[in-house]
């Protein structure tokens, strides 16, 4: 191109005034010699000192013309590649945000039980999507008379039934336990020396891992 072009120019000017120093130089030199031998006046020599300080000068100024340049040129090709590589890097950006767009990230692991909207439905910021099953964080959950509590303490071990797994046989471990409240009393069927019995929710966990267990089945007790 045309900036090209003129550091090349540039350059030529250079090596022709480091020609013009080695010519000036070795003149300046046979022109002292002869003066010393007392053959050459000083006017002469006072000529040709001045025309090797020139060439001297004159080098040194393309010299700083053409390294001004070559590293400007370098910056600016520098500077146009980053621009590029800046360019490059923000459409690759855009891109992967369009991607990323397409895709909906889950706030933990699991299977996806249910999907809300239908295919073309608008869905509004903040709307829930869908359901996810941890199926990695599986627990029983049982609504049991606190006259039944018994052998339901915190802590406890004790085994139930999996009526969906061929009655599978598992051991579960309590570690929730709480009332449900008034509104879940048992009501006394004898007014006299009774009260209303509470209901607890007693949550309880595999001890080892159920294959094939799933949200929604049914698990039993045998009292």
């Amino acid at each position: 191109g045309q900036r090209i072009s003129g550091i090349d120019t540039l350059s030529f000017f250079h090596a022709k005034a480091q020609a013009g120093v080695t010519i000036a130089e070795k003149s300046y030199q046979r022109i002292k010699n002869l003066y010393e031998q007392g053959v050459m006046p000083a006017q002469k020599l006072d000529e040709v000192t001045a025309q090797r300080d020139a060439s001297i000068a004159t080098e040194k100024a393309a010299k700083a013309q053409y390294t001004m340049a070559k590293n400007g040129a370098e910056r600016e090709d520098k500077m146009a590649a980053e621009a590029l590589v800046n360019r490059a890097k923000g459409a690759v950006a855009e891109v992967e945000s369009y991607i990323k767009e397409t895709y909906l990230i889950a706030p933990a692991a699991g299977e996806v039980s249910e999907i809300f909207p239908k295919v073309g439905e608008l869905v509004g910021t903040g709307a829930p999507i869908m359901n996810i099953a941890e199926l990695n964080d599986m627990w029983v959950t049982f609504n049991v008379r606190e006259d039944l509590l018994k052998n339901l303490t915190m802590g406890s071990e004790f085994e139930a039934v999996i009526p969906a797994l061929d009655n599978k046989k598992i051991k579960l471990k309590v570690y929730y336990l709480k009332d449900l409240g008034t509104y879940a009393a048992w009501k006394a069927t004898k007014t006299t020396g009774q009260f209303d019995l509470k209901t607890f929710e007693v949550k309880a966990s595999p001890i080892e891992k159920v294959e094939n267990l799933r949200p929604g089945m049914s698990v039993i007790i045998d009292k």
